[in-house]
């Protein structure tokens, strides 16, 4: 049967729409495709789901050590916001000259937003507190660049904290390195201190960076610290808080009366060896007052990013016969050359290990 010459008329304009129709459905595509392609979605500390360009060229570190992470990621250069306290540490700031050149829009736990958006970032990372001022949020809200939430009280959270900045800046290589670095130290001392019993293992008081700070139970150098071997004196007691700080007064130092003290902050031990009410102490009274190091960041410190290493040198500080085979020196070198591409002088190694003049004065 033939088709009539207007039918087919009909047919052929049906067949070109239809395939006008299937060509811009098709143009389309890629062009959502492209925008979902552009961004990476990244779960911060606080459970928010943020959206962060996948190209990121300038990034905001209002929280310390956020710096020394991203530095450690091999992202460094494009850190263009700091923290101020991040232009003290010396050692950061000859591997990283950056952060010499970096703007400063935040003290504490308030920001200068004008600052902050000159430095122009595409993504920026705040610590919890700053997070939970309510204006200071609205600041960065009304900025419209995506920021993530930065915080640790435990090893398991700072390993996140390191795969979620790792994740934010595409570098997630690189994050897991590290934290595959610092399973395998944990799982190196924990072999060799797990059978020294419960009341032979050395009682050590903690300072943080003052002489009466130290550490609660939930907290990250109460936890590195046992993984160390370490009875730690103030975890679980009851503690002082001053602006989200624990405090132990001196009689409660007195009664704990520790086998041995360490301390993070350069001149705190002087302190402690050199003053009168501290001298009945038997860590006193026989020279175990040790100063922990410092390289990029203070090892050991609630919000140092050299944990593992703090793990390890404490073992070997306490339990030297069990840790003969570990050589601190080299494992520095390896460490920094490892995972900040920086080789350190022999002098540099010397100078960490010491803990001293690592951090510029306020």
């Amino acid at each position: 049967m033939r088709i009539r010459r207007n039918q087919f008329h009909i047919f052929l304009v049906i067949i070109l729409v239809l395939l006008a129709l299937t060509s811009c459905s098709n143009a389309e595509a890629p062009k959502a495709a492209s925008k979902d392609s552009s961004q990476t979605t990244v779960v911060d500390y606080m459970g928010r789901s943020v959206e962060v360009p996948k190209k990121i060229n300038r990034i905001a570190c209002l929280y310390a050590y956020t710096g020394h992470v991203v530095t450690m990621l091999g992202e460094g250069k494009k850190i263009v916001a700091v923290n101020n306290g991040l232009k003290r540490d010396t050692l950061l700031g000859e591997i990283n000259p950056a952060i010499k050149d970096a703007l400063v829009p935040n003290t504490s736990d308030k920001i200068n937003i004008e600052e902050l958006a000159n430095a122009a970032p595409d993504v920026i990372f705040i610590q919890e507190s700053l997070a939970k001022n309510d204006g200071e949020v609205r600041k960065l809200e009304e900025l419209k660049i995506p920021y993530l939430v930065v915080n640790f009280n435990s090893i398991k959270e700072q390993q996140q904290s390191i795969a979620m900045i790792g994740k934010a800046i595409g570098r997630s290589d690189r994050a897991e390195k590290f934290n595959e670095f610092y399973k395998e130290v944990i799982t190196q001392v924990s072999a060799k201190v797990k059978d020294i019993p419960e009341k032979n293992r050395v009682r050590v008081y903690h300072s943080v960076m003052e002489a009466t700070r130290t550490d609660t139970k939930d907290s990250l150098p109460a936890e590195w610290m046992k993984v160390a071997g370490a009875v730690n004196v103030s975890a679980g007691e009851n503690l002082k808080i001053i602006e989200n700080k624990y405090f132990a007064n001196l009689e409660q130092i007195l009664l704990w009366d520790s086998d041995v003290i360490l301390v993070n902050e350069d001149g705190v031990a002087d302190y402690i060896l050199n003053s009168k009410p501290w001298q009945s102490l038997k860590a006193v009274k026989n020279k175990k007052v040790y100063q922990m190091p410092n390289g990029v960041s203070r090892w050991g410190h609630p919000g140092g990013l050299e944990t593992p290493l703090a793990i390890l040198w404490t073992a070997k500080t306490l339990y030297p016969d069990r840790f003969k085979d570990t050589d601190m020196t080299e494992v520095t070198a390896k460490f920094y050359k490892d995972f900040f591409d920086y080789n350190p002088a022999p002098e540099m190694i010397e100078k960490i290990l010491s803990g001293k003049d690592m951090r510029t004065p306020k």
